[in-house]
């Protein structure tokens, strides 16, 4: 879920393309849930911008990501294209940048070398886009019968998930920085029966709904909803955690070729990987680099930053394996006391601080078996929050899938290449996480706040 999914307005598909949302919702409801999010997500771009210097924002961190002035302004232009100019109908504001900030352009390498606005030009560019944009809002009629990129709030919505997701890749360029700590929040909440509750869950057997047809900022390819069969299968009740790694590790677990698939062997090999990224051993202590603070690897903390591969060997050890995208999603949403799929795994209702660890409010994942407000009918917790959880899943489509409003943002990234996850971590927010949502990537991705859980059929 980065910033190369995101191409300009001009490669949006035809209007008959949209996916209808459902009857009854209130445009004025919509119009202010909209204001709320793209508030939120700027605040959020705001932090994690002004919280480091010039030199900071313009340096490139890592090969992997872009300087993060960049994020800045592509986040102004993403919002310029797609609601002032389509929705809004408004001329070209800076028609000349549009190249520079297009995610399939440029690669992430190559961005530091391109004429990039300026951090205070960013700035006053992505700011003159907003104001513009809360006036567009403010008067757009957002009903059910109106243009689909209006029709309840749906563009409006769409780039606010899109400016939550760079400000994750921003988390994520802030986690690969050196220097002085720039971020700081407070520690999550503590488990209060974690010690009770059992390894895994039984899921049962049997049909539910799959996707949506009825949320109205759903991406495409969370569309549409559908029936899946899905056999009896057994689920961890929280995500692997570190100090379950550990025994991995300590096991050989990175110098035994029968757990691996052959190109994460290939992987392991070619860059002598040991350990999760960001941990190094320091004498008989496993410690970890945490958005510049060294400290202990705590062990009962769902682990961090680990690849599919990682995640598919540790699940083989212990002589079990990664879930079915389909095993996740009706472990999350299914409530076989009504026989409905819910938006979240506690619910219809949009997330508390009680039930799951989102928006960057604790810059870590909370201890295993933490959130109980937050566990699905099934029993298991954490599914929203805290880390991404891989799944053996390719990223494919749903069967009836139509690519809105441009191919790009999930079409082209279809195949056997992309691992699907899901759940969401710390670093999303929650309009750009639910139950239903589909983030992928591939299969050697370590930087970005991945973890797992694992299953056994039943």
């Amino acid at each position: 879920m980065t910033d190369d999914r995101t191409p300009s307005a001009s490669s949006a598909t035809a209007p008959d393309g949209f996916p209808p949302s459902p009857g009854g919702h209130d445009p004025e409801v919509l119009r202010r849930r909209a204001l709320d999010a793209l508030l939120t997500a700027r605040a959020r771009t705001t932090a994690l911008t002004d919280s480091v210097d010039e030199a900071e924002l313009t340096a490139q961190h890592s090969p992997l990501m872009s300087p993060l002035v960049w994020d800045l302004a592509h986040i102004g232009n993403q919002e310029e294209q797609w609601l002032l100019r389509a929705v809004g109908g408004r001329e070209a504001l800076r028609p000349e940048i549009d190249g520079l900030y297009d995610a399939f352009e440029h690669p992430r390498a190559a961005r530091p070398s391109l004429p990039l606005l300026a951090p205070a030009e960013a700035r006053t560019y992505a700011a003159d886009v907003r104001g513009r944009a809360l006036d567009i809002l403010e008067a757009a009629p957002l009903h059910e019968d109106g243009r689909p990129l209006e029709r309840a709030g749906f563009a409006f919505g769409m780039i606010a998930q899109h400016e939550q997701q760079h400000d994750e890749t921003m988390l994520i360029t802030h986690q690969l920085r050196s220097g002085p700590v720039a971020l700081t929040a407070p520690a999550p909440p503590e488990p209060t029966d974690a010690t009770s509750l059992p390894a895994e869950v039984l899921v049962p057997g049997g049909p539910f709904t799959m996707g949506t047809s009825a949320e109205p900022w759903a991406l495409d390819n969370e569309r549409p909803a559908h029936q899946r069969e899905v056999a009896a299968f057994h689920l961890d009740t929280a995500p692997v955690t570190c100090g379950a790694y550990r025994r991995f590790m300590a096991d050989g677990g990175y110098t035994d070729p029968r757990w691996w698939a052959p190109e994460g062997w290939d992987m392991v090999r070619e860059h002598g990987l040991d350990a999760p990224l960001f941990w190094h051993r320091d004498g008989g202590q496993w410690l970890r680099r945490r958005f510049g603070v060294t400290e202990p690897v705590p062990d009962d903390e769902p682990v961090l930053h680990v690849s599919w591969y990682e995640a598919d060997a540790y699940a083989r050890w212990a002589g079990r394996r990664l879930p079915t995208e389909a095993e996740w999603e009706k472990a999350a949403r299914h409530d076989p006391a009504t026989g409905r799929s819910l938006r979240y795994p506690w619910g219809d209702t949009d997330p508390t601080p009680e039930q799951a660890n989102l928006g960057q409010r604790h810059l870590r994942p909370a201890r295993a078996g933490a959130y109980a407000a937050g566990r699905a009918p099934s029993g298991a917790g954490q599914l929203i929050g805290d880390v991404w959880e891989w799944t053996s899943s390719d990223f494919l489509p749903y069967p009836g899938f139509v690519a809105f409003p441009y191919r790009e943002y999930s079409e082209v990234f279809f195949g056997p290449g992309h691992k699907v996850l899901r759940g969401g971590s710390f670093a999303v927010d929650q309009v750009a996480c639910r139950g239903t949502f589909r983030n992928w990537d591939l299969p050697v991705r370590r930087q970005i706040f991945s973890g797992f859980r694992t299953a056994r059929d039943a």
